[in-house]
C-alpha cells in the first residue's frame, strides 16, 4: 500500500533506503529527499523508530563508513535524537535492504513500517520488501519521494532503466 502523508496512519517504523553518497560522505539529493521525508514522518511519529540502510558499493559509497551513517548524521543534525536510529542494515542493494532490515524490525517489535525510497525506485522496492516480509507480521506501507530533476546529478534515465529490468527480471523469478 502506498503511504498517504495527507492521512498518516502511526508507523512504529520507518525505513529510509540508501542511495548514492560521493566520495566525501555528502548525500546526493536523492538521500537528502528520502531523508527530508523520513524526517517529516518522525515528526508526525514521534515514538516512530528508524532503520536506515545502506553500507559499501562501488556504485554508491567508496568511504570508510557505511551509507547509512551519513543518512544518520543528516537526521540527527536535523533534530532526530540518537534513541529514535536502531542499528543500520549495511545493505549493498536492495534485495539486501529487505533482507538485512527485516531481523531488526522484528527485533523492534515493529507492527507498521514505511519503507521510504525515490519515485523511480517504489515500484522495485514494493516488490522485494513485500516478498521479504511476507508472513512476518510487519505491515508495510511505501513512500516515494519526488525527485528533483533539476539538482539532481544522477543518471536518472539509466537509473529508471535498471528499475524497470531488474523489475522484469523480479516477477520472472530470475533474481
Amino acid at each position: 500500500m502506498r503511504f498517504d502523508p495527507r492521512h498518516p496512519m502511526p508507523a512504529d517504523l520507518i525505513i529510509v533506503l540508501g542511495s548514492p553518497n560521493d566520495d566525501q560522505g555528502r548525500l546526493h539529493s536523492v538521500a537528502i529527499e528520502r531523508c527530508e521525508a523520513a524526517l517529516r514522518l518522525h515528526r508526525d511519529n514521534a515514538e516512530s523508530e528508524l532503520l536506515l540502510t545502506g553500507g559499501f558499493g562501488a556504485h554508491f559509497n567508496t568511504t570508510d563508513k557505511p551509507h547509512a551513517h551519513y543518512l544518520r548524521e543528516w537526521l540527527l543534525a536535523h533534530g532526530v535524537v540518537p534513541d529514535a536510529v536502531l542499528p543500520f542494515a549495511e545493505s549493498r542493494n536492495t534485495l539486501e535492504d529487505a533482507s538485512l532490515s527485516k531481523p531488526i524490525a522484528l527485533a523492534s517489535g515493529a507492527r507498521l513500517a514505511v519503507v521510504v525510497t525515490s519515485d523511480y525506485h517504489l515500484d522495485r522496492a514494493r516488490f522485494v520488501f513485500e516478498r521479504e516480509y511476507a508472513g512476518s507480521g510487519v505491515r508495510l506501507l511505501f513512500l516515494g519521494t519526488r525527485t528533483d530533476e533539476s539538482v539532481c546529478k544522477l543518471d536518472l534515465a539509466a537509473l529508471r532503466k535498471h528499475e524497470g529490468e531488474a523489475l522484469v527480471r523480479l516477477r520472472a523469478g530470475n533474481i
